[in-house]
């Protein structure tokens, strides 16, 4: 049977039926396009539990044009969730409605108020127990006299349901006619880092192992970083080992590729000894997390031609008519240190054994403290593949976390996010001017895809020297790491940005010269000069501001200036409202009149207020929504404006 009310679009959900991802005390906005035939008013609610546990808990939908209702909701625990839109006939609403209307026209409303006192009795109906229930069935019992008391002028019987706190009862014990409701729809609550967490990666064989990575930890925390990447940390291959920047001839004494992995010393659950011990590693784990930091493994299912499951296992890999392992390529590169996985061997059994490998990779590394993991080439790997494991895993943990290094193309890399990956690399790395850069925050936060796929922005990797970064100078990066960091609630960079490493290989493709992909590549962190301060403000602002710890939030604020980029995000409870400015010329000064959405802002067009620039902690006193900035690059590359509101001081 077809609901009398139509619930339609609910979101947030996935294309096909996966849970849509939210963290512990996000406030998950709840809409749907909700109506009904003829004139009568509708109620709606969202209620939400821990899937199949609890008791529901229920929170009205609020009426946006065009039919759409929108509310929120807050999963407070790590794991599935369900939440249900519920919309019926608001047979009390409708009727005050009415009669007040019939009433002010002049007619006889004497059937009116007897229906009104019927629907007052009935919420009275419900109520019993405790001495709050007969308070509040005594204040309806007095409604319901007055509304029957022909002796009373009618505007006072009306005005009898306005008694404080009869509406709120009459709302709480509804008539539901024509209860309807939406298909069940999950849910998945992650822990806060799924959501908000800014990366360093590092290569530990370039820090001196383990050990010398544990100690240089405490710089990364005074830097405000919350997660540290190690690329693979396995044994790497000798045969097809490559060379120095790539190269097929390699020297007697070049390390290799990371992504290289497995030797004789073992594969996925080994550790390269040049790096140290299983207790070296224990201390690095247990250091980071005493700072307030965690670090994340690579999880790269591909094995050098020196794997142990090459010869133990020679059915989970392609092989050529020849009889030969057919090594990565990805044309024109080709990896040839490096063969890739067969998901699908022939043998239904062998497929079984696989998958239970690859997934006793990751309980080893859980078990040693490991809960977030960044997995290399996910869209290379078969998708079903994901959906099972990221399940498997997160059944038995749910704090294990995935980031997708998923550069491919947008349905690909949305469908990975659906299947369970916490979060994704984007195509931030190659959006420069004003224009892409905003429509693309915005379609990240407020796309279709934002239910379920957060983002992760990265100004460069140790394979993406891209843009802007090629051969820049430090205004560049200081503006790459702004903008990443300001639009996006993850953010991460690579070892070296600091120090504005920007020596491309070739015009060709975006590999670094001298890769730190092949070579071990040493760096003086404490050269004067370095980002360093820059990136410790900017994540300082970013653990101050809970506006800048959402995703959704994002709102642009038009200018005239090409060069001059404006938005906003505000948190959930609207008292904490930032504001970024940014100047995309690094090679000179721009200037702007901006056209601000007071209302984003919440602030009180009829009155002045103050912005504080949090990078430099110069106030500003503004009037009205066109304010005058200007932006001198080799000084500041942007504002990032707290907005004080109901500021003192400022002319009324």
């Amino acid at each position: 049977m077809i609901n009398p009310i139509a619930i339609q679009d609910v979101r947030p959900r996935t294309p096909e039926g996966f849970p849509a991802k939210a963290v512990t005390g996000e406030w998950v906005r709840v809409s749907a396009d909700i109506f009904r035939d003829g004139h009568d008013l509708l109620f709606a609610r969202v209620i939400w539990r821990p899937t199949g546990a609890g008791d529901w808990r229920s929170s009205p939908l609020s009426p946006l044009p065009n039919h759409r209702w929108e509310g929120t909701i807050v999963g407070e625990d790590i794991g599935h969730h369900e939440y249900v839109v519920q919309a019926w006939t608001d047979t009390f609403a409708t009727w005050r409605r009415d009669t007040l209307v019939k009433h002010a026209a002049g007619q006889d409303v004497g059937v009116e108020l007897e229906e009104g006192a019927l629907l007052v009795s009935s919420a009275a109906a419900k109520l019993e127990g405790s001495a709050a229930a007969k308070q509040k069935k005594a204040l309806c019992r007095e409604a319901a006299d007055s509304l029957r008391n022909k002796d009373l002028p009618v505007e006072t019987r009306l005005a009898a349901v306005e008694v404080d706190g009869l509406l709120e009862v009459l709302k709480a014990y509804p008539v539901r006619r024509d209860l309807s409701s939406s298909a069940m729809m999950p849910l998945w609550v992650d822990r806060p880092r799924a959501l908000f967490s800014s990366w360093y990666e590092l290569f530990p064989r370039s820090n001196g192992g383990f050990e010398g990575t544990t100690k240089r930890l405490a710089a990364l925390s005074d830097m405000g970083f919350d997660v540290v990447y190690l690329p693979p940390i396995h044994p790497i291959g000798i045969t097809d080992r490559k060379g120095k920047n790539n190269t097929t001839s390699p020297d007697a004494d070049d390390v290799g590729s990371p992504w290289a992995i497995g030797s004789k010393e073992g594969g996925h659950k080994a550790i390269d000894p040049s790096l140290g011990t299983f207790e070296d590693f224990a201390a690095l784990v247990e250091e980071a997390g005493s700072l307030g930091m965690e670090i994340s493994l690579d999880y790269a299912l591909q094995c050098s031609p020196d794997h142990p499951w090459v010869t133990e296992h020679p059915e989970w890999f392609h092989h050529r008519p020849d009889g030969t392992i057919k090594f990565a390529e990805n044309p024109p590169k080709k990896y040839q240190d490096i063969y890739p996985i067969n998901f699908w061997p022939a043998k239904d059994e062998d497929r079984a054994a696989l998958w239970s490998a690859c997934w006793d990779i990751l309980e080893f590394w859980i078990a040693r403290g490991i809960r977030f993991f960044r997995v290399d080439n996910p869209h290379t790997k078969p998708l079903p593949f994901w959906a099972w494991i990221i399940r498997e895993v997160q059944t038995k943990h749910p704090d294990v976390l995935f980031l997708a290094e998923a550069f491919t193309h947008p349905k690909m890399m949305a469908r990975l996010a659906e299947v369970g990956f916490s979060q994704s690399y984007t195509y931030f790395t190659w959006r420069v001017g004003k224009q892409e850069l905003l429509e693309y925050a915005v379609e990240v936060a407020q796309g279709p895809a934002a239910d379920y796929m957060r983002p992760n922005f990265w100004p460069n990797t140790p394979d993406i020297l891209s843009g802007p970064l090629r051969n820049g100078g430090p205004a560049v990066f200081r503006l790459r790491l702004l903008l990443a960091a300001t639009m996006s609630p993850s953010y991460g960079i690579y070892s070296g940005y600091e120090l504005y490493e920007n020596q491309p290989a070739r015009d060709t493709d975006e590999e670094y010269l001298n890769s730190e992909k092949y070579e071990v590549r040493e760096r003086d962190y404490d050269a004067p000069g370095t980002l360093v301060p820059f990136i410790a403000r900017l994540n300082a602002i970013r653990r101050e501001h809970p506006a800048l710890q959402q995703l959704h939030n994002i709102v642009v604020h038009p200018n005239w200036n090409p060069n001059i980029l404006a938005f906003s995000k505000a948190s959930d409870d609207g008292t904490d409202v930032v504001l970024t400015v940014a100047n995309l010329d690094t090679a000179g000064r721009q200037e702007t009149t901006l056209n601000l959405d007071l209302t984003a802002l919440g602030v009180d067009s009829s009155r002045g207020f103050t912005v504080r620039d949090e990078l430099t902690g110069a106030t500003y006193d503004w009037w009205g929504a066109s304010p005058y900035v200007r932006l001198e690059p080799a000084d500041q590359p942007a504002h990032v404006f707290s907005v004080i509101q109901g500021v003192q001081g400022v002319a009324d």
